[in-house]
């Protein structure tokens, strides 16, 4: 069936191994930068990658390091006010997708004013600010680095807020691959799933197009190759190139395509619970697409190819179960929990995470439009 479609990405990507060096050739000109990080990246010393970079070409550098994961609301107005006060002129974000975030959200006040919690839904933001932003990733998975989105935790409200507009992209994603050598097991296993998950929904996405699909398949084939072995072995400098690639790929097809229901209830079930985000989604996936597949066969069975040669012979429901079986095996694999209690979710909660999803706006692009009593069902299962 014929559709037409637009298709748009505001990044410029350096994509390769020691193109951290890009920095030497930015095309701005910055004289005092604010680098948005989180301590682990500033402990690890990555960071000096970059610092030294810039005091080569004399730019003088604060380092905000106090981004927690899954940042608050509060976070972003902070980091705001020190960006204002020390009166920088380009944001350099280093880490995974909260620093990445986080310094989206800063761009956002700096530009504009107020609070970050003025801009929470889409396309709120009224102009763009001539404040340079440049994402280098430390983590493969949130895919951050190029898409129009940020995600806040709203702590007042317990639940996930999220800025959509195209004005929040950065100008430049640098993508090196050796500065996601030593994220830790745990990080490498969760980001990566989710990079898997961005791929899935992206691809059975109500508004997904021919370009965002062949992006979402390379990206989950890369992953259900690759992510085990960055997950069992941190220096096996392949798989992290290719996990990096992965994460690139799917951020920009769900940058046009946008996510679904795992997504929707991923981000309400942190509101009830501390769990990281690519854990949420690791428990959630298998299921939904159990879900999705019976309202959209044909997707599926064309996304069970990115796991294993398919037999065309066979009928859909088969295929959509082994595709069922190769994603739940492979995040057993990796190490990722299979239970709503083992990250701390109470029965009582389910009643509140059904009606938090379908509220997400992710909600609307799934192809099988849950209702709450059909989240909740999902729930309970998994609980």
């Amino acid at each position: 069936m014929y559709r037409s479609f637009e298709f748009h990405l505001p990044t410029k990507i350096y994509f390769g191994y020691n193109k951290i060096n890009e920095l030497n050739n930015i095309p701005f000109k910055v004289k005092r930068a604010f680098i948005v990080t989180d301590n682990g990246v500033l402990k690890s010393g990555l960071i000096e990658n970059v610092t030294k970079i810039l005091e080569d070409n004399h730019i003088s550098y604060v380092i905000y390091d106090d981004v927690e994961p899954d940042p608050s609301v509060e976070t972003v107005d902070k980091a705001a006010h020190g960006f204002q006060q020390e009166e920088c002129d380009a944001l350099i974000a280093i880490g995974g997708g909260s620093p990445i975030d986080t310094a989206k959200g800063v761009r956002v006040i700096a530009g504009n004013g107020g609070s970050i919690r003025d801009y929470t839904g889409v396309n709120l933001i009224k102009q763009s600010s001539n404040i340079p932003l440049i994402a280098i990733p430390t983590t493969s998975g949130t895919g951050s680095e190029v898409t129009m989105f940020a995600v806040f935790s709203d702590w007042e409200e317990n639940r996930k807020v999220t800025v959509t507009s195209p004005f929040i992209a950065p100008d430049i994603s640098i993508v090196d691959p050796k500065m996601t050598m030593t994220a830790p097991t745990k990080i490498t296993a969760a980001s990566g799933f989710d990079a898997f998950a961005h791929g899935a929904e992206s691809f059975v996405s109500r508004i997904s197009q021919p370009a965002s699909d062949a992006l979402a398949l390379s990206a989950m084939r890369t992953v259900s190759k690759y992510l085990r072995r960055a997950v069992f072995n941190g220096n096996d400098v392949e798989a992290r190139i290719k996990m990096a690639e992965a994460s690139l790929l799917a951020g920009m097809a769900f940058n046009q395509s946008f996510l679904g229901l795992t997504h929707a209830v991923g981000s309400a079930l942190s509101g009830y619970a501390y769990v990281s985000h690519g854990v949420a989604i690791g428990l959630l996936l298998p299921e939904v697409i159990r879900r999705n597949s019976i309202s959209l066969v044909d997707k599926h069975v064309e996304m069970a190819s990115v796991f294993r040669v398919t037999d065309p012979s066979l009928p859909g429901w088969k295929i959509t179960d082994q595709l069922i079986e190769d994603v739940t095996k492979l995040r057993n694999d990796i190490g990722l929990p299979q239970k709503l209690q083992q990250v701390g979710v109470k029965e009582e909660h389910l009643k509140g995470i059904a009606h938090d999803s379908v509220k997400s706006g992710m909600w609307k692009f799934n192809p099988w439009l849950a209702t709450e009593e059909e989240i909740l069902d999902l729930l309970k299962e998994l609980f």
